[in-house]
């Protein structure tokens, strides 16, 4: 298992060589990471009965993915996108050396490409997103979130974080056409927001984050 410090420091590295991709400066937290994995719990959306297709996109060095694979069913499957050549060698170790990744690893993938490149024809129960959107164009945030909506099945949830007052600071200290981006990305996560079911607010983290979850398709898709 890696320790908190390698982890910090791989991030740290990521975070000055691809600051747009990777978008933090440390793993997410304990807390953050069990929030953005509410509704892995099957229990949590009305949905007992397994196998369930589990999404995770940039996983990092796997924090969330250490909540998800110790949470999932008999069963289910999860797909693992992962961008980053560095996060991708973590996460292969994690599923050579750690007994919680290996009793599962049969059951999952690291797909090492963009999130665009997945085709959809199986479609996910649960997909959790640590993509940095505010960072993005966004053109890039609309088609990363239409994206998740084609991905979603009927009653999916999708969760997602970004850290709270973010837009806010972003905007004071940019210039007009950064302010302009930030006001567009902001516009497209709202669009996104109108089926949100339920929203956490984690201020333990560093820095405190919102975490929010959304069913694409409507609590009453079927």
């Amino acid at each position: 298992m890696p320790s908190k410090l390698s982890e910090f420091r791989a991030v740290l590295r990521e975070c000055r060589r691809t600051y747009k991709t990777t978008g933090t400066v440390a793993p997410s937290g304990r807390l953050l990471s069990r929030a953005l994995c509410r509704y892995v719990d099957s229990g949590e959306n009305g949905k007992s009965a397994s196998p369930r297709r589990i999404l995770e996109v940039g996983p990092g060095t796997g924090p969330v993915t250490r909540w998800i694979v110790e949470a999932m069913g008999a069963g289910d499957l999860l797909d693992i996108v992962e961008l980053n050549d560095t996060f991708v060698e973590v996460l292969s170790r994690r599923f050579e050396q750690e007994p919680a990744f290996q009793a599962v690893e049969s059951r999952c993938r690291i797909l090492h490409h963009p999130v665009q490149e997945l085709d959809g024809a199986e479609p996910y129960d649960v997909i959790i997103s640590g993509l940095p959107l505010n960072n993005f164009e966004v053109h890039e945030v609309d088609g990363i979130l239409e994206l998740f909506s084609r991905l979603a099945a009927p009653r999916a949830t999708v969760s997602f974080f970004e850290y709270i007052g973010i837009r806010k600071v972003k905007a004071s200290i940019s210039g007009h056409r950064q302010r302009s981006r930030v006001r567009g990305v902001a516009k497209s996560v709202e669009r996104f927001l109108r089926n949100e079911i339920h929203r956490d607010r984690v201020l333990g983290n560093v820095p405190p984050a919102w975490v929010h979850h959304v069913q694409p398709h409507g609590s009453q898709a079927e």
